[in-house]
């Protein structure tokens, strides 16, 4: 791809970006107009000001640190860490009451729900993607030496529970308590309870033992996995030239339905077939492919490449077809922001868990948000998946500042309802103290996420390089007769 490619994809994250940013301080603006207040900055970003400029008794800035934006109104409770100190004294203002803040302080989550649902409806219009294999409980692939594995799990298998809650989905493509990757990853016990069907036949319940994957310090902790995954189909985009799969006359467009004689419903079958030519002795491999609505076997023997030197055996398929059973769904703006909300109450339900294993370690910021919005715009289906993903976005917005910490739009709520109590206001001194204190503590805890964002984003950029591999023609090969 082309460097204006990816440069034109960094304005549109941007543009996102800024743009829910812009509308939730946009709601606090316009309410501390409307309310009266002193309104000192308007600014999107945080961080030394790459632009400002000062309208009608407003400074309107651009921050050099991509990690939010903010309203500085001295009349409330300022926060100097994030904000700056302020050029008006908040003693020397006008008195304002705690309805007025509440109001203010509310008007943010307020505007972002309201973009939610904007975006919602526009989705109920055009659809979203839908994977009907990620939508559904069956077995894609299993690790023959993993923990599902040697439990007896199979693929083709069919999941109805985990750990007695039954499950509608594989990934968490709705409600997060339906999916059995979610329930993989937030089970406590030492043993994980998997219900399953097996040629339509109810089979005895097994006791998987999960396991964690060992990572480095500078990677976040890794969650429970079982090593199983859910159905894709194996269809073809390109082989390399030279390669076993050229050789053996595999082109675009065949999808591998079987190998060596075992249906398959996962890539991954492939992969670990290739990988098997690496770890054990390499022998031929048949390919049960499907070309319209013919099936043809095909016999090959992987090959190490001539180059990357460090190359393993391959086939020499290079690229699969992506979302290759995707339809189009229009759930209501109703369905949406509930499964948002859901997603949102469900990670904190986990984060709080006694015995969990998912920690802030496992959130997402800044950096996080702005490699899906990367990785979206260069979907196929991009304008539906990023609309999709901006309803999810913005609802998490609305719920998480409406949590009563400091510095946060719900700790402005709180502290507004104690003065209401008290009445009188809080001491400005003990206020500058709270909120300056939990200024730090978010600045540090988004460079701490951030941290592990960026290394998950680098380490994957890395994996994922195109590196086509060089194949030197592998001797004739002979080919199993068309079924």
């Amino acid at each position: 791809m082309s460097i204006l490619h990816y440069i034109l994809i960094a304005l549109e994250v941007i543009l996102i970006f800024n743009l829910i940013i812009g509308v939730h301080e946009l709601g606090h603006f316009l309410a501390a107009r409307w309310r009266g207040l002193k309104v000192e900055r308007f600014a999107i970003w945080f961080g030394k000001p790459l632009w400002k400029k000062k309208i009608g008794g407003v400074e309107y800035v651009l921050g050099s640190i991509p990690f939010g934006g903010y309203v500085s109104l001295p009349q409330m409770a300022s926060m100097e860490a994030i904000e700056g100190k302020t050029e008006e004294v908040a003693e020397k203002l006008p008195n304002v009451s705690p309805l007025d803040k509440i109001i203010v302080a509310f008007a943010g989550p307020l505007f972002s729900f309201t973009l939610a649902i904007l975006f919602a409806l526009v989705v109920w219009k055009v659809g979203r993607p839908n994977n009907v294999e990620g939508d559904t409980t069956k077995v894609g692939w299993v690790d023959p030496m993993g923990p599902a594995g040697r439990a007896g799990l199979l693929p083709g298998d069919v999941i109805t529970a985990v750990d007695g809650h039954p499950v509608t989905n594989f990934q968490p493509v709705g409600n997060l308590a339906d999916s059995i990757k979610w329930r993989i990853i937030t089970s406590t016990g030492p043993t994980i309870a998997i219900d399953y069907i097996r040629d339509g036949k109810q089979m005895p319940v097994v006791q998987v033992v999960p396991t964690n994957v060992p990572t480095k310090w500078y990677e976040r902790k890794s969650l429970r996995q079982l090593f199983i995954n859910y159905t894709d189909r194996s269809v073809i985009k390109a082989v390399a030239s030279n390669s076993p799969a050229s050789v053996a006359g595999l082109q675009s467009g065949d999808e591998i339905v079987a190998i060596n004689g075992t249906n398959i419903y996962s890539t991954l079958s492939y992969f670990s077939a290739e990988q098997l030519s690496t770890n054990q002795p390499n022998v031929p491999v048949t390919l049960t492919i499907k070309r319209g609505d013919q099936k043809i076997d095909k016999l090959l023997r992987a090959v190490k490449p001539v180059s990357p030197p460090d190359a393993d055996p391959s086939f020499g398929v290079i690229a699969w077809q992506d979302d290759t059973n995707v339809s189009l769904y229009y759930p209501n703006p109703y369905d949406q922001i509930k499964t948002s909300a859901g997603q949102i109450l469900s990670t904190f339900e986990a984060l709080f868990a006694p015995k969990g294993q998912i920690g802030v370690q496992q959130l997402g910021g800044a950096v996080m948000i702005g490699r899906v919005y990367y990785n979206l715009f260069q979907d196929e289906q991009a304008f539906r998946r990023v609309l999709w993903f901006s309803v999810i976005l913005n609802v998490n917005l609305a719920l998480i500042n409406l949590l009563p910490l400091p510095v946060l739009d719900g700790g402005h709520i709180t502290l507004s309802l104690i003065e209401a109590i008290r009445r009188r206001p809080v001491s400005v001194r003990l206020l500058n103290i709270i909120q300056n204190g939990f200024a730090a503590l978010l600045i540090s805890f988004m460079v701490y996420i951030a941290f592990f964002d960026t290394g998950d984003w680098i380490r994957s950029a890395r994996a994922n390089r195109d590196v086509t591999p060089v194949f030197s023609a592998p001797s004739a090969q002979p080919v199993a007769p068309a079924k």
